[in-house]
């Protein structure tokens, strides 16, 4: 099973970019971010056409989530236990073919210190206790092949930053932002994508403003978390740096990751 996570920046200005991508790549599992549309004008019928079922939890203009999946999808959840009704639509769950997918949308935070990132450091620890709550097997370890993607908006240290020095301290970069997600971490996930690479200058966000993507100027930020189970099974992390490559692109690119079958 391949699944991608892919950061789109607004399903429908990208749909020219992502209905060619899934006609090539044709991952069984997508999980998509920032899709800035309500369920009802989410562009399913293209989609669907593709071989896909979709699950989407959507939001006007900001954030928004979606699952497609080539396969069954069981197990739906959207958002915390405690959302209030008008919560940000940022998290979106379902079961696949055996494994658990968490589709995460991360805040941004903004600026270190602000009222944003105060409100993002609380909802990461929000996110742990769901984790921890929600995927705890009776034997305390983390059940099954679980998988938690998406756009975290947080390099985990300075081999995803491309220049370390000028984004020291800084909104993605900074020591508490790591710290909390280093204690989702402690919950048992693995990084996926260090299985297969442990060194540096390897990104998926490049800024549009500063041309980063010409010069290879970016981060880290949209990961693959996984339970020992789906970690000892997944074979590859690939981010397709093609995708980000052309006319009107995300500023993502999207990453796949490869999970064996029993």
């Amino acid at each position: 099973m391949r699944i991608a996570t892919w950061n789109v920046n607004s399903i429908r200005a990208r749909l020219p970019r992502l209905l060619p991508w899934l006609a090539e790549s044709r991952p069984e599992v997508v999980c998509l971010q920032e899709t800035k549309c309500v369920d009802d004008v989410f562009p399913r019928e293209e989609i669907e056409d593709l071989g896909y079922n979709i699950l989407t939890y959507g939001q006007k203009t900001y954030n928004g989530v979606a699952i497609l999946s080539r396969s069954g999808l069981s197990d739906e959840l959207r958002g915390f236990p405690d959302d209030a009704p008008d919560a940000d639509r940022r998290v979106l769950g379902a079961t696949v073919g055996g494994v658990m997918v968490l589709n995460l949308y991360v805040v941004n935070g903004k600026e270190v210190g602000s009222d944003k990132y105060a409100y993002k450091l609380d909802w990461l620890e929000r996110l742990r206790e769901f984790i921890d709550g929600h995927y705890r097997s009776k034997t305390g370890r983390l059940a099954g092949k679980l998988v938690v993607t998406g756009d975290y908006n947080i390099t985990f240290d300075d081999r995803d930053v491309h220049d370390p020095t000028a984004w020291r301290d800084k909104i993605l970069c900074s020591e508490p932002e790591r710290d909390a997600l280093a204690s989702i971490m402690g919950l048992g996930l693995r990084d996926a994508f260090r299985k297969f690479e442990s060194e540096g200058s390897h990104f998926t966000w490049w800024d549009f403003r500063s041309r980063g993507f010409s010069g290879n100027r970016g981060l880290r930020i949209d990961h693959f978390l996984m339970s020992d189970e789906a970690y000892d099974a997944c074979s590859a992390v690939k981010i397709d740096l093609d995708a980000r490559a052309g006319e009107k692109p995300s500023d993502h690119a999207p990453v796949i990751a490869t999970i064996q079958d029993d």
